[in-house]
């Protein structure tokens, strides 16, 4: 293997694009002045640190945005301030996003509850477990005497309860129906082991939050009544959503902000706060070079993790491909990162080909172009020239989707402007720009 290979092999490893990054971790860029300055630290930390009673708020954005990453600045921020915070992302082993009901958010709790606080009496959520096990012993093909078990073999039932629930949707629906009549009395039961937690909390803590995230990756399902799987997870189950005995933060997919069910979630929960994405162009549709030398700033901080003797423009033919990379990406940080992945997949030496960049753009557009269906096109066309979305399920699938983006801007009295566009890619896309000069020719 050549050195020149060899460090091909750190740089494309340095750009991957689907773990959060740690907090402290030197790639990070902060990127609230070219996201209308919102900030996790004080839009969902302050209700936390000042607030008398416990709080539930949502948290959400485009999947992909970086709400993982901020997340866990959050918990740190949070930890600093003497609240033990007990984090876990949902869809790595608890749930499975396109078949979600709320058992299945409440048992994933139960079980990254237990597990922050292994060595704590958990007596009256293992009763609870004891008296469902003759239900549940012969779906989960456990035979086991509670007497006989460790405290922490007991806890692990939920791990398998989880386990079985995500990976097998055959025995899903057979567990739930075991287990739904009982989830208040799962809920008392975890406020207790909840409350005896918070007494035993390590020195320098105080109180107890809550952290579940990739819940806005739960896949939007329609329902005969006209209202989504959403509706009946977080409007429906709001009383045992926000009952567990702690402060609690949940993120929620986008598209559930926006339909009729919005002005009830702010009703419940508070002003939901949302993570845009980098402004990387302006609502007249010019480059804006602020987003741009941030999105520039991500690709650099990672490069330096390689090599910080080199500099990011020369990884590229021209400082024009390297705009034309973050103009592409639409200020989606995932999708940034995923383009340079793939670029540099067709790369034997650098600098990155004008060539190699266009074919990793053609594939991710492709990839755009396959999620949208032909009645779609006139919205997009829409969105692009008005910066405005209409509330109906249509647009609201295309935000859960990410055709449709939001963006946040501060105007010159301080306020927020919120605002959307299509992702830069489908511009380029045919369907799109016929659908666009048959609306608006000229």
């Amino acid at each position: 293997m050549t050195s020149d290979f060899a460090f091909l092999r750190r740089l494309y490893n340095a750009f991957d694009p689907f773990q959060p990054l740690p907090v402290g971790d030197s790639a990070y860029v902060d990127c609230n002045a070219v996201r209308g300055d919102g900030d996790i630290l004080q839009a969902v930390g302050r209700e936390i640190l000042l607030s008398a009673r416990k709080t539930c708020q949502l948290y959400a954005g485009h999947r992909g945005a970086g709400k993982s990453t901020e997340l866990l600045r959050l918990q740190k921020h949070l930890n600093d301030q003497g609240f033990f915070v007990v984090y876990f992302a949902a869809e790595e082993e608890d749930i499975d996003p396109e078949d979600v009901q709320y058992a299945d958010i409440l048992l994933a709790c139960t079980k990254n509850i237990l597990a922050a606080f292994k060595n704590l009496d958990s007596q009256p959520v293992l009763y609870w477990l004891k008296e469902r096990w003759e239900d549940l012993k012969d779906l989960l093909q456990t035979q086991i005497s509670f007497e006989e078990l460790s405290l922490e073999v007991q806890v692990s039932q939920f791990a398998k309860i989880t386990t079985k629930m995500r990976s097998e949707p055959n025995e899903r629906r057979k567990i739930r129906d075991k287990i739904n009549p009982h989830t208040t009395t799962l809920t008392e039961a975890l406020n207790k082991f909840i409350q005896n937690a918070k007494k035993n909390l390590p020195p320098g803590y105080s109180d107890l939050v809550l952290i579940a995230d990739n819940l806005d990756r739960i896949v939007p399902i329609l329902q005969p009544d006209g209202r989504s799987n959403h509706d009946q997870i977080f409007i429906d189950r709001q009383n045992q959503l926000k009952a567990l005995d702690c402060h609690l933060v949940y993120t929620v997919p986008i598209s559930l902000l926006y339909s009729d069910r919005a002005t009830s979630l702010t009703e419940i929960y508070g002003t939901p706060q949302v993570l845009p994405m980098i402004m990387v162009r302006t609502p007249d549709n010019q480059p804006y070079q602020p987003g741009i030398d941030k999105v520039i700033e991500i690709l650099k901080k990672r490069l330096e993790k390689v090599d910080p003797s080199r500099d990011i423009v020369n990884l590229f033919e021209s400082q024009d491909s390297l705009n034309q990379l973050c103009l592409m990406s639409g200020g989606h940080a995932r999708n940034l990162l995923l383009l340079m992945k793939q670029a540099l997949e067709y790369t034997n030496t650098l600098p990155i080909s004008k060539r190699a960049l266009q074919r990793s753009i053609s594939e991710l557009r492709n990839t755009y172009k396959d999620t949208i269906h032909a009645n779609q096109w006139e919205a997009l066309a829409n969105v692009f020239r008005t910066k405005e979305i209409v509330n109906n399920e249509l647009y609201r699938n295309l935000l859960f989707n990410r055709p449709i983006l939001e963006y946040h801007s501060q105007n010159e009295e301080g306020e927020i402007e919120r605002w959307y566009d299509i992702h830069p890619l489908i511009i380029g896309i045919k369907e799109f720009q016929n659908t666009y000069n048959q609306l608006y020719p000229g």
